[in-house]
């Protein structure tokens, strides 16, 4: 593979896959209230939110770190508070317990307006308006987690730039365009010195599933695996994988304040798409270079599915990033590119459907389901079965079934998405 295509990669799973703290829905529209309380440059006397329905949906149930609570008016309380728009993703780092209670105080004080903005440009569409101080202040993120996209401070434009089309921003024209093959090519033959970046998602999840299991967080599915499960799964792989990889995803959907590595703007897609992998290759004492090249094939994997998806969508990312996980497992037990593109196809067999209910920490157990399904999907493939193009939305060519994939999941479950967003709304 050339070079200049190897650094086009490089950037793309650079800029996909980055260090955040808490779900990345309510930290966006944090991250998006704390850059325009610093243009208004004071603590807003009032707050009004447009979001998508995605962002309402995905920010509903899930907790916020460091603060015990879950839900959307705290998040915003300190983004404005204590947020640091530098910080991008892990804008809410500097939350305190004086941060919490500040923000209980703001939200009852009636200061926080939300609605769904129903004509949102993008899946992913926070709009906010601040004023104080007889001024007022909007700021736009859309398409993508960190994407500003507008600042305004009385009228005045300090900041503008096109909308992107959804889940890429400003750089995004400028990515290759991705197939299976390229994904493979560059995970097994990229220098190793130029990949080896990636074992910072194995340090920052692995160390959040550690954290989770000493303590109770969500529904501790990953300490109940661990410590309940040996009658039921036996002292497995696959065991050790949704143990592992639930206890993460516990940790930052229960609200802990532990940084996971995300993938294309999600934290537990980038759970999903790096614990299956870590824990595996710690089963078998793989080396450090085949952990390497499983977590970028993984990753990348998951990255080239997202591109025609879209940010955020009716299904499930965990479909997404356990199918990037089955790559990644293939690749550990020695299989090849063959062997890759079945474990792909018994994954949109299996998974394709789940629907994504929102950010919450029942979400581990969905994790749950697409890590055990990566695992039976590349022992299949290893023993040379495969889900044929006779059957269901399955193709010959593996490219072709992953936009099978992502054309329901982006156009045709788009009526599934609103009916979930008014179930959650009207309960």
């Amino acid at each position: 593979m050339e070079k200049i295509l190897r650094e086009q990669i490089i950037k793309l799973i650079k800029r996909e896959v980055v260090p955040a703290v808490g779900c990345t829905e309510p930290v966006a529209v944090a991250l998006c209230v704390a850059k325009a309380t610093e243009t208004l440059g004071c603590l807003p006397e009032k707050l009004e939110l447009y979001l998508s329905g995605n962002i309402i949906k995905n920010a509903m149930g899930v907790g916020i770190p460091g603060t015990g609570m879950i839900g959307l008016p705290i998040a915003i309380s300190l983004g404005a508070l204590v947020g640091k728009s530098e910080y991008s993703l892990e804008v809410l780092r500097d939350v305190n317990p004086e941060a919490v209670e500040a923000g209980r105080k703001y939200i009852s004080e009636g200061r926080i307006h939300i609605s769904l903005d129903a004509d949102a440009p993008s899946n992913l569409h926070i709009d906010v308006r601040a004023f104080g101080d007889s001024h007022s202040v909007r700021s736009v993120i859309s398409g993508s987690h960190s994407n500003f996209i507008l600042i305004e401070k009385d009228g005045e434009v300090l900041f503008e730039k096109s909308t992107q089309s959804e889940g890429n921003d400003e750089s995004a024209e400028k990515d290759p365009e991705l197939t299976m093959q390229m994904v493979y090519e560059f995970a097994t033959t990229a220098p190793l010195d130029e990949i080896s970046f990636i074992l910072e998602a194995k340090d920052l999840n692995l160390a959040a599933a550690n954290f989770a299991l000493k303590g109770e967080y969500g529904h501790c599915l990953g300490s109940t695996v661990l410590h309940f499960g040996e009658k039921f799964f036996g002292n497995t792989p696959v065991a050790h994988a949704i143990t592992l990889t639930s206890a993460a995803c516990d940790a930052r959907m229960g609200g802990a304040m532990v940084p996971v590595m995300s993938n294309s703007g999600s934290g537990n897609q980038g759970i999903t798409a790096t614990m299956p992998v870590v824990s595996y290759a710690m089963d078998i004492n793989a080396s450090e270079e085949q952990l390497i090249r499983a977590l970028v094939l993984s990753h990348l994997t998951s990255i080239y599915i997202k591109q025609s998806l879209g940010r955020l969508s009716a299904l499930c990312g965990c479909v997404v990033a356990s199918t990037g996980a089955t790559s990644g497992l293939v690749y550990l037990m020695g299989g090849g590119y063959k062997q890759v593109c079945d474990a792909v196809k018994n994954m949109v067999a299996n998974l394709t459907g789940m629907i994504c209910d929102g950010a919450k920490p029942s979400c581990s157990m969905k994790i749950s389901s697409g890590v055990s399904t990566a695992m039976m999907s590349a022992m299949l493939a290893m023993q040379g079965f495969a889900v044929t193009s006779a059957e269901g939305i399955i193709s010959d060519d593996v490219d072709e079934t992953i936009h099978n994939l992502t054309s329901i999941g982006r156009d045709s479950m788009q009526a599934t998405d609103k009916l979930v967003l008014k179930i959650m709304t009207c309960k």
